[in-house]
């Protein structure tokens, strides 16, 4: 992440919260508290309007915002039943992914509306699975899929106890109790296959472009195997 991104970044989370510290925005970002005070220096000297207090953190001054986006007081608490759905889901892109979207969604709430999400925050949580799956790849693969970019992948399979490195074209994912699933046709074996995400242990994107296949939708993945039984 480039100098510029992350201090527009910076300035978004700022307006998430009515406080947000120093260490917040250094873990969030992996940089050090120096850089961070650097970053808010230099907002400050653009006009920014940020205020400090020793020993809690930073804020900014009421009445300045970036341009606001029209969100209800449901659709916001919407999103945070959907980030603790997503915090138990296993997958750790799209976390992270979900997370930087909701930030920014927070930076145009009004302050007794912050408020308020911090509120059901507290006091909403989904169940705990134990034995959720983690994975790190879902991120890439949706992307994959909206650029049809054949991904290259280290697979272990545990039926036969095995690695191999295979090319393969997502065609979507889907969610069990457990695990995400990718289907995709996989090259090595000239077929439409399903991987599991948690038992890729190396992805990477290719230069190869595939052929969209527009047919393709799960409601007619699913309903082939309802119908064969």
């Amino acid at each position: 992440m480039n100098r510029l991104t992350r201090i527009t970044s910076i300035l978004i989370q700022l307006q998430s919260k009515k406080v947000v510290t120093a260490k917040e925005i250094a873990d969030r970002f992996e940089i050090s508290l120096r850089t961070v005070y650097r970053d808010i220096k230099t907002l400050q000297e653009a006009g920014v309007p940020i205020g400090s207090e020793n020993g809690i953190g930073y804020f900014i001054v009421d009445g300045y915002s970036l341009p606001p986006i029209m969100i209800t007081e449901e659709e916001a608490n919407a999103l945070i039943v959907s980030e603790k759905l997503i915090s138990n889901q296993g997958d750790k892109s799209l976390t992270k992914d979900f997370n930087s979207v909701l930030i920014k969604i927070k930076s145009v709430l009004r302050s007794h509306e912050k408020e308020n999400v911090a509120k059901l925050e507290s006091r909403i949580t989904p169940s705990y699975k134990k034995d959720t799956f983690e994975s790190n790849w879902l991120s890439l693969i949706q992307k994959s899929i909206t650029n049809t970019i054949v991904l290259e992948i280290v697979y272990h399979s545990i039926y036969k106890d095995e690695l191999t490195l295979r090319e393969v074209e997502p065609l979507g994912v889907y969610y069990t109790d457990k695990a995400w699933i990718m289907i995709a046709h996989c090259k090595l074996r000239n077929e439409t296959r399903e991987f599991r995400l948690d038992r890729i242990l190396k992805i990477n994107s290719t230069l190869q472009i595939f052929d969209y296949q527009q047919d393709f939708s799960l409601l007619k993945y699913f309903s082939r195997f309802t119908e064969s039984s």
